[in-house]
């Protein structure tokens, strides 16, 4: 069940105060709790080969640098025919049993892209947040935006979650293959 949905305005690198100059920063973020352990969530969402079964969007990984999930590494993707073409991610910062911080970019956005795996009680709790920027600067984009991309990047997060938890749940069944 997804506990908590946001869209708004942010600014800044992650954990920085927002500003009235860095509107143009925006922050999306989805989470949701599932049974199970930090290590084996952790063992499902670096799993690139699985990435097409619950990254919403995601048509086909085109290449995965030898050190994913470390610092430097990069994934480049490919989305469906009307998704966002091809996607690259770099990992800027990378804790073991804490997340993943990514730069992401494709033809209509740059951001970064952080994900945390929490315990609590024999559970995880996994946020997924999205701090982006537009590359058309137009204010008609901003409007856009706040009428229809920001809705669809939150929804495209939580429909990620949703079926990363069916994957989850898989592996630790036993049936993922």
């Amino acid at each position: 069940m997804v506990e908590a949905i946001r869209g708004r305005f942010g600014g800044g690198a992650m954990g920085e105060a927002t500003s009235v100059r860095s509107a143009a920063v925006r922050v999306v973020t989805a989470t949701e709790t599932y049974p199970g352990s930090v290590h084996e969530a952790e063992r499902v969402w670096y799993d690139t080969g699985l990435w097409p079964r619950f990254i919403d969007g995601l048509d086909s990984v085109e290449e995965v640098t030898p050190n994913w999930p470390g610092v430097g590494a990069e994934v480049r993707w490919q989305s469906g025919p009307a998704g966002r073409g091809r996607v690259v991610e770099r990992v800027v910062a990378y804790e073991l049993l804490d997340g993943q911080e990514l730069e992401v970019q494709d033809d209509s956005i740059r951001g970064r892209q952080r994900v945390s795996f929490t315990p609590e009680n024999g559970n995880v709790i996994v946020e997924l947040t999205l701090r982006y920027t537009l590359r058309g600067r137009s204010p008609l984009m901003a409007l856009v935006d706040v009428l229809f991309i920001r809705r669809a990047m939150t929804t495209s997060l939580r429909a990620t979650l949703h079926r990363f938890g069916a994957e989850l749940e898989a592996a630790r069944s036993g049936d993922v293959g």
